[in-house]
């Protein structure tokens, strides 16, 4: 009986990995996207991204609206966490979500000619 449970055990331990493998984060999200400036100032905006996971890569586009979009760069998943940067035509903006009760969080940050930002991102999946 005690072999029997620590084979079983082990084969669960084993699996685990498989178990509680990441989200998958593809798919269009939108949502949330409140900036607050280095001089404290803040701006309510939105965001779009339509993202397409590959193992523990993440590419895609990411901007304001569909319309407005520019490529995912050096995107990584771990677990439920997603990490990428965004080139707009002015500032790199590094991203830094976790997926929570089905929505992507976390935050942005930029820094252009001198001046900081950072944004609380909330997005949804939509649906399709």
């Amino acid at each position: 009986m005690d072999r029997r449970m620590f084979l079983f055990s082990g084969g669960v331990l084993f699996l685990a990995p498989v178990l509680m493998a990441a989200d998958d984060f593809t798919g269009k999200w939108s949502g949330s996207f409140v900036m607050t400036f280095s001089d404290g100032d803040t701006k309510d905006s939105t965001a779009f991204m339509d993202l397409k996971q590959k193992g523990a890569e993440i590419t895609g586009t990411a901007g304001e609206n569909p319309d407005r979009q520019w490529a995912v760069q050096k995107g990584k998943v771990e677990e439920n966490k997603v990490t990428f940067e965004v080139q707009t035509e002015g500032p790199l903006i590094k991203f830094d979500l976790t997926l929570v009760d089905g929505h992507l969080k976390g935050e942005a940050k930029a820094e252009h000619e001198g001046k900081s930002m950072k944004a609380a991102v909330d997005l949804q999946r939509q649906k399709e």
